[in-house]
């Protein structure tokens, strides 16, 4: 127990970690191993642990806190941001780690750990002890993939829950993209959620101003769309209305 009240506040640790508190690679081997046994850390991946409450004998940690500690780059991104705020409509029983460390999935206390492309310049913040995309960098980057994460009837569901964002922020994350058929979605649902956020004309002249020349699908394989002319978009007639609906096209990942 010598060595717990240390890692206990840190609340996670790698094996490398965990050498410079005790001096040696061996010392760290007998520490892990007495730990282990004695259900005070867990292993959530290789070389890496994570403290368990002597009280509650469940992790000191959430998902999102172990997620964003995997790495020295590592930040919660996407549907996992979302939750991490409390604006995740669902909770998925995976985590997604933004990182320059490539790693394979695996999955820890029945969440599986996923990884997705750390973009550069990518807005993070420090949300108590974690880090995170901020609420814009989610919600650009949740709109960019929604066919690959959560779908668009959850990631909408997600932005309905968010109280406010910052339209200026919002169009720094779509110049750092720098993708016009990401101006194209954004510009389109933004206009169908003006109510809710409030954005000015400035914002959807700048979409306008940046969008792809293509005619695009708002979705691949998406039935009854109408075609939108300022954003060269096939899209639902009213998103509000389809998020009503609850219309099984867009099941989220759970």
């Amino acid at each position: 127990m010598k060595y717990y009240e240390t890692l206990l506040e840190k609340g996670c640790f790698s094996r490398t970690e965990l050498i410079e508190i005790v001096g040696t690679a061996g010392a760290a081997n007998s520490v892990i191993y007495e730990y282990q046994t004695k259900g005070l850390v867990e292993k959530v991946k290789r070389d890496f642990f994570v403290v368990i409450s002597l009280e509650t004998k469940q992790p000191i940690l959430s998902r999102y806190q172990i997620a964003s500690n995997l790495f020295p780059d590592a930040c919660i991104t996407h549907h996992s941001a979302f939750e991490a705020y409390g604006y995740g409509n669902q909770v998925f029983y995976e985590c997604f780690v933004a990182t320059d460390k490539r790693f394979s999935d695996f999955e820890y206390d029945g969440v599986v750990y996923r990884r997705v492309e750390r973009k550069q310049d990518l807005d993070v913040i420090q949300h108590g002890n974690m880090r995170i995309t901020s609420i814009e960098q989610t919600v650009v980057d949740s709109i960019r993939d929604f066919e690959k994460i959560a779908g668009l009837e959850e990631v909408i569901r997600c932005m309905m829950l968010v109280p406010t964002l910052n339209e200026k922020k919002v169009l720094d994350c779509l110049a750092r993209n720098n993708n016009g058929y990401l101006y194209q979605k954004c510009g389109y649902i933004f206009e169908e959620m003006r109510q809710d956020f409030h954005f000015t004309d400035d914002f959807f002249v700048e979409c306008d101003r940046c969008i792809s020349g293509a005619n695009k699908y708002l979705q691949k394989d998406l039935q009854n769309t109408v075609f939108h002319e300022r954003w060269k978009m096939y899209a639902p007639s009213s998103l509000k209305e389809l998020i009503d609906k609850g219309v099984g096209d867009y099941d989220a990942i759970g």
